[in-house]
């Protein structure tokens, strides 16, 4: 059964996150040979937040990607919809307001946000372009929007390599540092069945976002999406 055509039911994605929270961070760290903090970074500094911005890091989980944010003075929010990674994370930072929210729903209210950012998460989301939209809702005119997503690797030798790391190596690794191997078997279908760069950003354009542009990290294992919420020009 291919875990990434189960329609991404809410209910069992944030059922898979709970059961994962524990060592969540660990494992990624291991799986990712240390270039999800790279990566985390490049996202920082993509945003490039001024102290006293608001920004919404949605599918934060434990909320490692939202203290650089937090860090650099930035008012942050770190939202998820599994309730396990919230109070891992609650635990860890309590100072950080962390929410309980659905990425196509949003509990927020509209432009209150100077930047949304969102790393590996919208693949776990039942409907992309849904979400994409919530996001632009509740950024403010002339806010920005970076989504740090799995994509496809440029080479095609190297995207071969890739494929059979992912799908044999990952769930083994996962299980040696003691997460649960069938949820990185889960994780592991939905990057191959994510599109490519260009995929995504149609995907941004149809949701609102304007200027978008995106960048390829480690040969394009990963790609940093960017995109503007346009500023509306009233006539006199």
């Amino acid at each position: 059964m291919n875990r990434a055509s189960l329609e991404k039911r809410p209910t069992d994605v944030a059922r898979m996150f709970d059961g994962v929270a524990a060592r969540y961070d660990l494992t990624n760290d291991v799986l990712s040979m240390g270039q999800d903090r790279r990566w985390r970074r490049l996202v920082l500094e993509a945003v490039q937040p001024a102290p006293g911005d608001v920004v919404l890091d949605i599918a934060a989980g434990t909320g490692t990607s939202s203290e650089p944010f937090a860090d650099r003075g930035a008012r942050v929010v770190p939202a998820d919809f599994s309730q396990g990674m919230l109070r891992k994370g609650k635990v860890r930072r309590p100072d950080l307001a962390f929410t309980a929210a659905d990425a196509m729903s949003l509990p927020f209210a509209d432009g209150v946000f100077d930047a949304v950012t969102m790393s590996f998460g919208l693949r776990n989301v039942l409907d992309p372009v849904q979400a994409l939209r919530e996001f632009h809702r509740v950024t403010r005119p002339g806010g920005q929007l970076v989504v740090c997503e799995f994509s496809k690797p440029v080479n095609r030798a190297f995207r071969k390599v890739y494929s059979e790391y992912l799908m044999q190596a990952l769930p083994k690794v996962a299980r040696r540092v003691g997460s649960n191997a069938e949820s990185y078997v889960y994780l592991a279908e939905s990057i191959q069945a994510w599109p490519d760069q260009q995929g995504l950003s149609s995907w941004l354009q149809r949701a609102g976002w304007r200027g978008v542009e995106w960048r390829n990290l480690s040969g394009g294992i990963v790609a940093l999406h960017r995109a503007t919420k346009a500023i509306e020009v009233r006539s006199a």
